[in-house]
């Protein structure tokens, strides 16, 4: 006679081993540290200062 087997058990762990490659998947896509993610803004406000003070003032030319 053959081994009974559990169904259930048998989708909840497909189902889980899905859920992990799509993890996988989405952290490869998007994965960004917070810090990485703060560093880069802090750089893009930081270059947009400098541009600002590098601008010449014409004053009123009329």
């Amino acid at each position: 006679m053959a081994d009974v087997i559990n169904l259930k058990r048998f989708k909840k762990r497909n189902e889980r081993e899905q859920s992990a490659r799509q993890a996988d998947a989405n952290r490869a896509r998007f994965g960004r540290t917070k810090a990485e993610r703060a560093l880069d803004e802090h750089r893009k406000d930081r270059a947009g200062d400098l541009l600002d003070q590098h601008k010449l003032d014409d004053g009123d030319a009329s």
